[in-house]
């Protein structure tokens, strides 16, 4: 089934249905880091076979990491982008441990008015 092996969209943690990008190799999924909080393994595609290459944006929807190792990013290339994103995006969470938080897609303040 080809819906199964290789969807137009893929549910992220903050339950965003983003596009992933079939044009490229591997497959690209360009999503906020922010609704990937709590994730800790590589979105994947063809029966788990194939991890999805991840662009990890920014608020402003920039490219602020690209990996296909997402427990290696929160382990050990987070931090250092908390570090520099905290002071540009203030309104947006950074939280100190990325796989303890909820994943979102709204600021800090939007977040705290959602039920």
């Amino acid at each position: 089934d080809l819906e199964r092996l290789a969807p137009e969209r893929l549910a992220v943690p903050s339950g965003s249905v983003i596009a992933i990008d079939y044009t490229q190799d591997p497959p690209v999924l360009a999503v906020k880091l922010q609704e990937m909080f709590g994730c800790e393994e590589t979105p994947t595609v063809a029966d788990g076979q194939v991890p999805l290459l991840l662009h990890l944006l920014s608020p402003a929807q920039r490219p602020l990491q690209v990996t296909r190792d997402l427990a290696g990013f929160w382990r050990s290339g987070y931090r250092e982008v908390q570090r520099e994103m905290k002071g540009r995006y203030p309104k947006h969470p950074w939280p100190d441990d990325p796989l303890e938080a909820a994943a979102t897609r709204h600021t800090k303040r939007r977040a705290a008015q959602e039920p």
